[in-house]
Protein backbone atom coordinates (compact mmCIF):
# COMPACT_ATOMS: atom_id res chain seq x y z
CA UNK A 1 0.00 0.00 0.00
CA UNK A 2 1.50 3.07 -0.84
CA UNK A 3 1.92 6.00 1.26
CA UNK A 4 -0.78 9.05 1.13
CA UNK A 5 1.92 11.65 0.92
CA UNK A 6 4.12 11.26 -1.00
CA UNK A 7 7.74 10.57 0.19
CA UNK A 8 9.46 13.02 -1.50
CA UNK A 9 6.90 16.09 -0.55
CA UNK A 10 7.53 14.67 2.62
CA UNK A 11 10.95 15.72 2.51
CA UNK A 12 10.40 18.97 0.46
CA UNK A 13 7.97 20.40 3.49
CA UNK A 14 11.11 18.85 6.03
CA UNK A 15 13.20 21.40 3.95
CA UNK A 16 10.87 24.37 4.19
CA UNK A 17 10.53 23.15 7.79
CA UNK A 18 14.01 23.10 9.08
CA UNK A 19 14.52 26.69 6.97
CA UNK A 20 11.74 28.11 9.32
CA UNK A 21 13.53 26.77 12.37
CA UNK A 22 16.56 28.61 10.95
CA UNK A 23 15.02 31.81 11.26
CA UNK A 24 13.54 31.20 14.22
CA UNK A 25 17.00 30.17 16.04
CA UNK A 26 18.39 33.23 14.62
CA UNK A 27 15.17 35.62 15.76
CA UNK A 28 15.37 33.62 19.14
CA UNK A 29 19.38 33.83 19.82
CA UNK A 30 19.16 37.51 19.58
CA UNK A 31 18.06 37.11 23.29
CA UNK A 32 18.94 33.59 24.25
CA UNK A 33 21.32 31.51 24.33
CA UNK A 34 22.70 28.58 22.52
CA UNK A 35 21.78 26.19 26.11
CA UNK A 36 18.26 28.13 25.97
CA UNK A 37 17.72 27.48 22.05
CA UNK A 38 18.76 23.96 22.83
CA UNK A 39 16.77 23.07 26.04
CA UNK A 40 13.33 24.36 23.92
CA UNK A 41 13.81 22.64 20.68
CA UNK A 42 13.88 19.52 22.92
CA UNK A 43 11.77 20.20 25.26
CA UNK A 44 9.17 21.56 22.88
CA UNK A 45 9.63 18.26 20.98
CA UNK A 46 9.41 15.77 23.37
CA UNK A 47 6.10 17.19 24.14
CA UNK A 48 4.90 16.84 20.38
CA UNK A 49 6.31 13.38 20.42
CA UNK A 50 4.38 12.20 23.87
CA UNK A 51 1.05 13.17 22.27
CA UNK A 52 1.88 11.78 18.84
CA UNK A 53 2.96 8.79 20.39
CA UNK A 54 -0.16 8.61 22.50
CA UNK A 55 -2.47 8.93 19.43
CA UNK A 56 -0.76 6.15 17.48
CA UNK A 57 -0.43 3.97 20.88
CA UNK A 58 3.19 3.61 20.53
CA UNK A 59 4.74 2.69 23.65
CA UNK A 60 7.87 5.16 24.62
CA UNK A 61 9.83 2.44 26.77
CA UNK A 62 13.28 1.20 24.32
CA UNK A 63 14.77 -2.22 25.38
CA UNK A 64 17.85 -0.71 23.75
CA UNK A 65 18.67 2.88 25.98
CA UNK A 66 22.34 2.74 25.34
CA UNK A 67 21.74 3.10 21.86
CA UNK A 68 19.54 6.40 22.29
CA UNK A 69 22.22 7.74 24.36
CA UNK A 70 24.59 7.07 21.64
CA UNK A 71 22.54 8.63 18.84
CA UNK A 72 21.61 11.52 21.68
CA UNK A 73 24.95 12.58 22.64
CA UNK A 74 26.04 12.81 19.01
CA UNK A 75 22.95 14.56 17.84
CA UNK A 76 22.41 17.34 20.66
CA UNK A 77 26.30 18.36 20.33
CA UNK A 78 25.86 18.67 16.36
CA UNK A 79 22.74 20.65 17.31
CA UNK A 80 24.02 22.73 19.82
CA UNK A 81 27.43 23.30 17.36
CA UNK A 82 24.86 24.17 14.64
CA UNK A 83 22.76 26.47 16.54
CA UNK A 84 25.61 28.55 17.83
CA UNK A 85 27.10 28.98 14.30
CA UNK A 86 23.99 29.82 12.95
CA UNK A 87 22.93 32.42 15.36
CA UNK A 88 26.80 33.73 14.20
CA UNK A 89 26.44 33.97 10.35
CA UNK A 90 24.55 33.83 7.22
CA UNK A 91 21.51 31.45 6.99
CA UNK A 92 22.64 30.10 4.18
CA UNK A 93 26.21 29.52 5.14
CA UNK A 94 25.34 27.81 8.11
CA UNK A 95 23.00 25.97 6.93
CA UNK A 96 25.10 24.49 3.79
CA UNK A 97 28.15 23.51 5.90
CA UNK A 98 26.18 21.67 8.29
CA UNK A 99 24.56 20.09 5.32
CA UNK A 100 28.13 18.61 4.39
CA UNK A 101 27.54 15.36 6.67
CA UNK A 102 27.59 13.20 3.59
CA UNK A 103 30.83 14.29 2.46
CA UNK A 104 31.68 13.42 5.88
CA UNK A 105 30.13 10.09 5.67
CA UNK A 106 32.13 9.52 2.29
CA UNK A 107 35.34 11.09 4.38
CA UNK A 108 34.80 8.07 7.09
CA UNK A 109 33.77 5.37 4.21
CA UNK A 110 37.35 6.16 2.78
CA UNK A 111 39.30 5.98 6.60
CA UNK A 112 37.23 2.66 6.90
CA UNK A 113 39.16 1.42 4.09
CA UNK A 114 42.35 2.50 4.49
CA UNK A 115 42.82 1.78 8.17
CA UNK A 116 40.25 -0.83 8.74
CA UNK A 117 40.32 -3.25 5.68
CA UNK A 118 36.99 -2.09 4.38
CA UNK A 119 35.76 -2.61 0.99
CA UNK A 120 37.52 -0.77 -1.68
CA UNK A 121 36.62 2.99 -2.12
CA UNK A 122 35.19 3.93 -5.67
CA UNK A 123 38.01 6.65 -6.38
CA UNK A 124 35.29 8.84 -7.41
CA UNK A 125 34.23 9.45 -3.91
CA UNK A 126 37.94 10.73 -3.34
CA UNK A 127 36.68 13.10 -5.74
CA UNK A 128 34.18 14.30 -4.28
CA UNK A 129 35.50 14.54 -1.17
CA UNK A 130 38.29 17.29 -2.29
CA UNK A 131 35.36 19.11 -3.92
CA UNK A 132 33.54 19.32 -1.19
CA UNK A 133 36.37 20.74 0.94
CA UNK A 134 37.36 22.97 -1.86
CA UNK A 135 33.71 24.31 -1.56
CA UNK A 136 33.96 24.75 2.79
CA UNK A 137 37.34 26.98 1.82
CA UNK A 138 35.11 28.82 -0.46
CA UNK A 139 32.37 29.54 1.88
CA UNK A 140 34.74 30.12 4.50
CA UNK A 141 36.96 32.69 2.36
CA UNK A 142 34.32 35.20 2.95
CA UNK A 143 33.40 35.42 6.57
CA UNK A 144 37.48 35.34 7.47
CA UNK A 145 37.01 39.95 7.38
CA UNK A 146 33.81 39.61 9.68
CA UNK A 147 35.68 37.21 12.17
CA UNK A 148 33.46 34.51 11.77
CA UNK A 149 35.79 31.55 10.97
CA UNK A 150 35.44 30.04 14.37
CA UNK A 151 31.51 29.86 13.87
CA UNK A 152 32.10 28.81 10.38
CA UNK A 153 34.24 25.95 11.42
CA UNK A 154 31.93 25.39 14.45
CA UNK A 155 29.50 24.63 11.52
CA UNK A 156 31.67 22.46 9.59
CA UNK A 157 31.94 19.98 12.78
CA UNK A 158 28.55 20.09 13.20
CA UNK A 159 28.02 18.44 10.09
CA UNK A 160 30.17 15.68 11.13
CA UNK A 161 29.06 14.72 14.11
CA UNK A 162 25.57 15.03 12.40
CA UNK A 163 27.21 11.91 10.19
CA UNK A 164 27.97 9.99 13.33
CA UNK A 165 24.27 10.73 14.87
CA UNK A 166 22.90 9.21 11.39
CA UNK A 167 25.29 5.98 11.80
CA UNK A 168 23.15 5.61 15.11
CA UNK A 169 19.85 6.28 13.60
CA UNK A 170 20.91 3.61 11.33
CA UNK A 171 21.42 1.14 14.15
CA UNK A 172 18.12 2.38 15.92
CA UNK A 173 16.24 1.42 12.76
CA UNK A 174 18.21 -1.89 12.45
CA UNK A 175 17.10 -2.56 16.38
CA UNK A 176 13.60 -2.34 15.59
CA UNK A 177 12.99 1.03 17.08
CA UNK A 178 10.04 3.17 15.56
CA UNK A 179 10.85 6.81 14.55
CA UNK A 180 8.46 8.47 16.87
CA UNK A 181 10.54 6.65 19.62
CA UNK A 182 13.57 7.55 17.98
CA UNK A 183 12.79 11.39 17.38
CA UNK A 184 11.29 11.33 21.18
CA UNK A 185 14.32 10.03 23.31
CA UNK A 186 16.60 12.18 20.90
CA UNK A 187 14.16 15.56 22.04
CA UNK A 188 13.79 14.58 25.78
CA UNK A 189 18.19 14.22 25.48
CA UNK A 190 18.48 18.01 23.84
CA UNK A 191 15.83 19.22 26.71
CA UNK A 192 17.99 17.44 29.53
CA UNK A 193 22.06 18.52 27.99
CA UNK A 194 20.52 21.98 26.98
CA UNK A 195 19.27 22.40 30.54
CA UNK A 196 22.31 21.04 32.13
CA UNK A 197 24.43 23.59 29.72
CA UNK A 198 23.34 26.46 31.45
CA UNK A 199 25.64 25.46 34.40
CA UNK A 200 28.61 26.35 32.16
CA UNK A 201 29.59 30.02 32.65
CA UNK A 202 28.63 32.08 30.04
CA UNK A 203 26.34 30.02 28.48
CA UNK A 204 23.40 32.34 30.31
CA UNK A 205 21.07 34.81 27.98
CA UNK A 206 22.59 37.91 26.48
CA UNK A 207 19.08 39.34 27.36
CA UNK A 208 17.56 39.64 30.99
CA UNK A 209 14.37 36.98 31.61
CA UNK A 210 11.96 39.93 32.60
CA UNK A 211 13.48 42.12 29.49
CA UNK A 212 13.21 39.09 26.94
CA UNK A 213 9.85 40.44 24.17
CA UNK A 214 7.02 38.33 23.16
CA UNK A 215 8.49 37.36 19.53
CA UNK A 216 11.26 35.80 21.00
CA UNK A 217 9.27 33.46 23.20
CA UNK A 218 7.33 32.69 20.14
CA UNK A 219 10.46 31.85 17.92
CA UNK A 220 11.89 30.10 20.46
CA UNK A 221 9.15 27.76 20.81
CA UNK A 222 9.13 27.74 16.82
CA UNK A 223 12.58 26.06 17.06
CA UNK A 224 11.11 23.41 18.51
CA UNK A 225 7.80 22.66 16.40
CA UNK A 226 9.28 23.34 13.84
CA UNK A 227 12.55 21.35 14.12
CA UNK A 228 9.97 18.35 15.40
CA UNK A 229 7.95 18.24 12.43
CA UNK A 230 10.30 18.34 10.19
CA UNK A 231 12.51 15.42 11.44
CA UNK A 232 9.62 13.45 11.75
CA UNK A 233 8.78 14.36 7.71
CA UNK A 234 12.48 13.42 6.87
CA UNK A 235 12.39 10.44 9.25
CA UNK A 236 9.21 9.17 7.06
CA UNK A 237 10.35 9.98 4.04
CA UNK A 238 13.79 8.35 4.15
CA UNK A 239 11.78 5.06 5.01
CA UNK A 240 9.25 5.32 2.58
CA UNK A 241 11.18 6.89 -0.53
CA UNK A 242 14.48 6.49 -2.93
CA UNK A 243 17.03 6.92 -0.43
CA UNK A 244 19.05 8.54 -3.03
CA UNK A 245 16.43 11.10 -4.10
CA UNK A 246 15.42 11.49 -0.54
CA UNK A 247 19.15 12.34 0.47
CA UNK A 248 19.06 14.79 -2.66
CA UNK A 249 16.18 16.77 -2.28
CA UNK A 250 17.55 17.43 1.66
CA UNK A 251 19.58 19.80 -0.50
CA UNK A 252 16.29 22.33 -1.15
CA UNK A 253 17.05 23.30 2.21
CA UNK A 254 20.10 25.41 1.03
CA UNK A 255 17.66 27.25 -1.15
CA UNK A 256 15.17 28.30 1.41
CA UNK A 257 17.65 29.12 4.03
CA UNK A 258 19.04 31.33 1.23
CA UNK A 259 16.21 32.93 -0.02
CA UNK A 260 14.64 33.49 3.94
CA UNK A 261 17.96 35.02 4.59
CA UNK A 262 18.14 37.67 1.96
CA UNK A 263 14.39 38.88 3.01
CA UNK A 264 14.25 38.74 6.56
CA UNK A 265 17.90 39.37 7.50
CA UNK A 266 19.43 41.18 4.52
CA UNK A 267 22.22 38.57 4.04
CA UNK A 268 23.92 38.95 0.84
CA UNK A 269 26.47 36.48 -0.65
CA UNK A 270 29.75 37.02 -2.07
CA UNK A 271 29.97 34.90 -5.54
CA UNK A 272 32.70 32.58 -3.91
CA UNK A 273 30.48 31.89 -1.39
CA UNK A 274 27.87 31.33 -3.46
CA UNK A 275 30.39 29.13 -6.08
CA UNK A 276 31.35 26.85 -2.28
CA UNK A 277 27.49 26.50 -1.49
CA UNK A 278 27.57 25.05 -5.02
CA UNK A 279 30.66 22.53 -5.06
CA UNK A 280 29.20 21.35 -1.45
CA UNK A 281 25.92 20.28 -2.92
CA UNK A 282 27.19 19.04 -5.62
CA UNK A 283 29.77 16.84 -4.18
CA UNK A 284 27.45 15.85 -1.44
CA UNK A 285 24.90 14.47 -3.96
CA UNK A 286 27.83 12.91 -5.41
CA UNK A 287 29.03 11.37 -2.41
CA UNK A 288 25.21 10.10 -1.95
CA UNK A 289 24.91 8.59 -5.46
CA UNK A 290 28.37 6.58 -5.20
CA UNK A 291 27.97 5.32 -1.95
CA UNK A 292 24.56 3.88 -2.88
CA UNK A 293 25.61 2.54 -6.37
CA UNK A 294 28.22 -0.99 -6.96
CA UNK A 295 32.05 -0.05 -7.75
CA UNK A 296 32.50 -0.03 -11.39
CA UNK A 297 34.15 -3.61 -11.62
CA UNK A 298 31.37 -4.93 -10.15
CA UNK A 299 28.64 -3.52 -12.42
CA UNK A 300 31.16 -4.69 -14.93
CA UNK A 301 31.20 -8.63 -13.87
CA UNK A 302 27.30 -8.36 -13.75
CA UNK A 303 27.46 -7.09 -17.87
Amino acid sequence: MKPRVSPYLQMVLATMLFAAMGVCVKFASRDFGTAAVVSARGGVGAIIMILIARAAQTPLRTRVPLLHVKRGLAGVTALSMWFYAMGQLPLATSVTLNYMSSIWMAVFLLMQAAFLGGKRVDPRIVLAIGVGFLGVALVLHPTLAKDQMFAGLIAVASGMLSATAYLQVTALGKAGEPEVRVVFYFSLMGAGLGALTWLIPGQGNPTAWSEIPMHAWLALLGVGAFATIAQLLMTRAYGQGNTLVVANLQYLGIVHASLLGTWLFDETLRWDALLGMALIIGSGMASTRLKSAPPPEAREARQ
